[in-house]
């Protein structure tokens, strides 16, 4: 094999990489509505052919998106919730200090305020980022839970909802970031959000000392 087609084939391997990065920073600047894949493809510098070869479709490309850097979180985020063995709150507190941490990264922020912005319109969209992520952490999450009330350390609560209370104020906190603009000059400021939540929800779901 010629150094040239070497090069030609790192190229074609990472091609789909640079289609999905140069489409999430279109659903960015555009939204996803408006975005059209001519643009994708320019932004990528690929023909639009070739965008379609990878990625039939808008949704598909989002979908690739969420797949390429949501999903590994959420398999991650399962594997470690299912062998976890000890104090729930340690586990919740891994859980969302690694996904605080992640959202920090404008690139990982976007594809939450994408979906966030667009579900309504789009509910295919919804459902795909059910299926890749929610559906995947919310078992886990409910089993932990489960086995913290039987051990002790949580007090007797439902853990089918005491999951809305464990990850929803995250993603309040991101809606009113990217589509009402609330403390837009401050930034994020997810260590914040972090420390505060976690004082509340233990607050909450903690059993009482006697």
């Amino acid at each position: 094999m010629t150094e040239t087609t070497k090069k030609f084939r790192r190229r074609a391997e990472a091609r789909p990489d640079e289609v999905l990065d140069a489409a999430l920073a279109v659903f960015v600047e555009k939204g996803f509505a408006a975005a059209k894949v001519e643009e994708i493809a320019r932004q990528a510098g690929v023909s639009k052919g070739l965008v379609y070869l990878y990625f039939p479709s808008k949704e598909a490309l989002l979908e690739g998106i969420v797949r390429r850097a949501l999903a590994p979180i959420a398999d991650e985020a399962v594997n470690r919730l299912a062998h976890f063995d000890g104090d729930p709150r340690d586990a919740i507190t891994m859980l969302l200090t690694t996904i605080c941490l992640q959202l920090s990264d404008p690139a990982r922020l976007a594809i939450p305020k994408v979906v966030i912005s667009e579900v309504v319109r789009f509910p295919a969209i919804a459902s795909m980022y059910r299926r890749e992520v929610i559906d995947k952490v919310r078992p886990a999450l409910a089993t932990l839970l489960a086995r913290g009330v039987a051990a002790g350390h949580l007090r007797p609560i439902d853990p089918e909802m005491a999951i809305r209370s464990v990850i929803g104020p995250l993603v309040v906190h991101i809606a009113l970031f990217a589509l009402f603009d609330v403390d837009s000059e401050a930034g994020l400021d997810m260590p914040r959000l972090l420390e505060s939540h976690l004082d509340i929800l233990f607050h909450g779901i903690s059993a009482v000392t006697p």
